[in-house]
């Protein structure tokens, strides 16, 4: 009876399963198989960047639920392709009115600068530049379209760079909550709100030297690209703010003029019959391969904060980037299994993670090299901490000069709500069993001397280790890697002159030094090794389906006599029988 009622039960869940998942995972793979309309005539290519701007394509096989995906990786691929396309006559760009990602902007700079050289116009048009963060990153990109237009009576206030912590100190004093944590060291300060009231002397050192880099960066590129010395640019930004008008008299824009108005602007230049076509519409369309190179480079990329384990799939829909190492190794060793593969980009775009994931994702590097396949990193937004750590032992890094890096460095501890909780009159008691280190992670009060003493060691591990990989992969000694570690924070530019980066530039610099690196002549075909879950693999884990079920489900569909239905049924278990064996390291702190 007991096997009866389970084998029931299988059939209905595999039924479930199978009216269910099977009509998602067919909308997935038409999503993943239908193109946009194809372009015919002349068109001028339309990018919106007033949205959330991504460093690297949304992942998962569903992801084509959240939208069109915009990111610096995707956009860069689309304006490369539209370079030597003969029916894309020109670009018109909607600019965001706060700031956005310094490093974001020195990519899209790159590859704007590349499109224009190919005898191709741009046009930004905005709608308001406000003193929000990096506007003066904003404005760097818009200088690069070269025509620079905006909106009558809207405001230019890319006056400089500014930013805010809130410090939460006197506000756990009034209520009896205390942040046990501890840092190595004292530039290490993503827990310093909780430790303090006020910058130290070197969380506002450290904050003004990256932020005086990254600003330094952008009038040096505003001032390349409209023709003026950057002492010019700085003076006249900073005697700002300014409405369009002004702004436009001053030299900083082009044109003044609605929308509507611009878009005609950049529809003539691209001549008769042009016509506005979404870049997304167009970074969509399949390329042709025709006439692929045969040397392969493998481009494995890596966004979010860095986790042990594989992706789980939670919620499909959810737009969170996190970095799996059981993922990000499986595709470095499907790389180096890979006979055509004679090179490989590291796409890093990360302010940090587990300390125990980076390391494998940083074997799996090593293992790479150790395989005659020169590994270069290219650093997006961030690669701190964590995100340097899984860098540290690359061929080379490319990252640019606004990137936020280095960050060598580590913190842990626990927030203690015993006292805070006991004035609501809720009690936190705990019971234990075995040593004294058991219940250091306890909320009900700080840790003692012994647990702190031990806790304190455990820090000193991960950070020697930390220094450790750094000096090893960088050729520097132990000494001059302490001494400019300590948990700071360096734009990319600053960690050049330090030589913790190899290179400035973008992604597609580093694809020529790993080109370099491996003696790859000429042209090479870009192949992904993608770290993301298949649609049967998304099924399976959002659903729960053991084997048992997928046994049901199976013949649920045999009956269906659909032999594309069995074909994935097949393919989901070959999914099942990969994750076998899958295990979860315990994490440790290196944000």
């Amino acid at each position: 009876m007991k096997q009866f009622l389970i084998t029931v039960a299988g059939v209905f869940v595999g039924l479930a399963l199978f009216m269910v998942g099977l009509p998602i995972l067919i909308v997935a793979l038409v999503a993943v198989a239908v193109q946009p309309a194809p372009m015919t005539g002349r068109g001028v290519l339309v990018l919106d960047l007033r949205g959330a701007l991504a460093d690297q394509e949304a992942g998962g096989p569903l992801a084509f639920l959240r939208g069109k995906p915009q990111s610096v990786m995707a956009i860069e691929e689309g304006l490369r392709r539209a370079e030597g396309d003969d029916r894309v006559k020109g670009l018109f760009v909607r600019l965001p009115e706060g700031g956005m990602a310094p490093a974001a902007a020195d990519e899209l700079r790159l590859a704007f600068k590349r499109f224009r050289a190919s005898g191709k116009p741009i046009l930004a048009h905005g709608q308001g530049l406000y003193a929000e963060g990096m506007a003066v990153s904003t404005y760097e990109l818009a200088a690069a379209s070269g025509d620079v237009w905006m909106q009558p009576g809207s405001a230019f206030q890319a006056t400089g760079a500014a930013r805010q912590d809130i410090f939460f100190k006197r506000l756990f004093d009034r209520h009896g909550v205390a942040a046990d944590y501890q840092q190595r060291y004292e530039y290490k300060t993503a827990v310093n709100p909780y430790l303090y009231s006020d910058y130290t002397a070197a969380h506002r050192e450290s904050e003004q030297s990256w932020m005086g880099s990254v600003y330094q960066a952008a009038v040096a590129a505003v001032a390349a690209d409209r023709g003026r010395t950057a002492n010019q640019v700085a003076a006249l930004i900073e005697a700002g703010p300014y409405l369009a008008e002004d702004a436009r008299a001053k030299g900083l824009i082009d044109a003044v003029g609605q929308v509507g108005e611009a878009q005609a602007a950049i529809l003539a230049k691209a001549g008769a019959g042009a016509r506005l076509m979404d870049f997304g519409d167009y970074a969509g369309r399949a390329g042709s391969g025709a006439g692929a190179p045969a040397a392969t480079v493998a481009v494995i990329s890596a966004e979010g904060v860095i986790t042990t384990g594989e992706d789980g799939v939670g919620n499909p829909l959810d737009g969170a980037r996190t970095i799996h190492s059981d993922d990000v190794s499986k595709a470095f060793q499907a790389a180096i299994r890979d006979s055509a593969v004679r090179a490989i980009v590291f796409r890093v775009s990360s302010p940090g993670g587990s300390d125990t994931a980076s390391e494998q994702i940083l074997a799996a590097v090593r293992a790479a090299r150790g395989a005659g396949k020169p590994v270069v990193v290219s650093m997006g937004t961030y690669g701190a901490s964590g995100g340097y750590w899984i860098a540290s032992q690359a061929s080379e890094i490319v990252a640019e000069p606004t990137t936020l890096t280095g960050s060598i460095g580590v913190f842990g501890g626990k927030f203690v709500l015993g006292p805070a909780l006991g004035r609501l009159g809720v009690d936190v008691r705990g019971v234990k069993v075995g040593g004294d280190y058991a219940d250091a992670f306890s909320l009900e009060g700080p840790m003692n001397p012994a647990q702190k003493a031990a806790f304190s060691a455990w820090m000193d591990h991960i950070y020697d280790g930390f220094v450790a990989r750094v000096a090893q992969g960088r050729g520097l000694p132990d000494a001059r890697v302490r001494e400019i570690a300590k948990g700071r924070v360096w734009t990319g530019a600053q960690a050049k002159a330090l030589g913790l980066v190899d290179h400035l530039g973008g992604f597609y610099q580093a694809v020529d030094r790993a080109k370099t690196l491996a003696g790859i002549r000429g042209e090479a075909r870009l192949t992904p090794f993608d770290t993301r879950t298949s649609p049967f693999e998304t099924l399976q884990r959002l659903f729960g389906a053991g084997t048992r079920i997928a046994r049901v489900a199976s013949a649920a569909v045999w009956l269906t006599e659909d032999p594309a239905a069995r074909a994935l049924l097949r393919d989901l278990g070959e999914a099942r029988l990969r994750q076998a064996g899958a295990h979860v390291l315990a994490p440790g702190l290196v944000d």
